[in-house]
């Protein structure tokens, strides 16, 4: 994708950044100049993820972690901080997603969801703050329409989908003095994405493709190009905002979306 910016001598983190969403929003920042750093339990992922962000010929590092392993997330920022300095950009992507009715959720699948979804963002964000260029540096998290739509089989994904996002809105609050900048992308139904692949048929993703006000599914680039915005000077004074770029979709409200839809737009299964 070719870019408008220039995110040369810039340092770019981003947690979940092998596959999905957010390999697209570190491979726009690698295509844009920036150092680009990215984190994912799966070690072939980090590997496949590093050979193709080294293709613009920049620097990258790839880094195995779990976001749920807090001293192993301090580990990996600060070996990204020791190696290129302070961070510009960071990116909370990692996320884990899937269809259960609330009566036959166990307690260890809420809590799996709300570990990795919820904690892991609090873990990231958190042991990012000694890192983070001051002033400057711009967090994005990756959130969920399910944030503020409830969805029938969802009620661990909603639950930490909102906590996430009121974390956004607290640090926006308390590091804004610091010239730290917090917000939170809304993905709609994105095409590409390994949730959108598994979880919803072709008919189905024409149906919803037909709901949607722009008419279209998404496609990764959407996501990535408002990732390179909010990390720019363009968006120097937007903080503490969920931004829905979904095509519209989310106007609907909750009651127009089947449930393979609502969780295949937005479970962040593979971004």
């Amino acid at each position: 994708m070719k870019s408008r910016y220039d995110f040369s001598d810039q340092t770019v983190f981003v947690s979940g950044g092998t596959n999905g969403i957010n390999l697209g929003i570190a491979d726009a920042y690698a295509a844009a100049g920036a150092r680009v750093a990215v984190m994912s339990r799966n070690a072939e992922r980090v590997a496949s993820a590093q050979v193709h962000l080294a293709r613009h010929g920049g620097q990258v590092s790839g880094h195995t972690g779990d976001v749920r392993d807090y001293a192993r997330v301090q580990e990996v920022l600060g070996a990204v901080h020791a190696q290129w300095g302070d961070i510009d950009v960071l990116v909370s992507g990692a996320a884990g997603n899937f269809l259960a009715p609330a009566l036959k959720l166990s307690p260890n699948g809420f809590k799996a969801v709300v570990d990795i979804d919820l904690i892991g963002t609090f873990h990231v964000l958190h042991a990012s703050h000694p890192f983070l260029k001051k002033p400057g540096a711009s967090l994005i998290n990756i959130s969920a329409p399910q944030s503020y739509n409830p969805a029938p089989m969802q009620v661990h994904a909603c639950a930490a989908k909102a906590g996430m996002d009121q974390i956004m809105r607290v640090l926006a609050l308390e590091w804004g003095e610091q010239g730290i900048r917090v917000n939170s992308i809304v993905p709609g139904p994105i095409e590409g994405t390994t949730g959108m692949a598994k979880l919803v048929s072709d008919s189905a993703r024409a149906s919803m493709a037909g709901r949607v006000p722009l008419r279209r599914l998404g496609a990764l680039q959407d996501i990535a190009a408002m990732a390179l915005f909010l990390g720019s000077e363009d968006a120097s004074y937007i903080t503490g905002a969920l931004i829905p770029v979904d095509g519209g979709i989310s106007l609907l409200g909750a009651r127009n979306h089947a449930v393979e839809e609502t969780v295949s737009a937005s479970s962040n299964a593979g971004v």
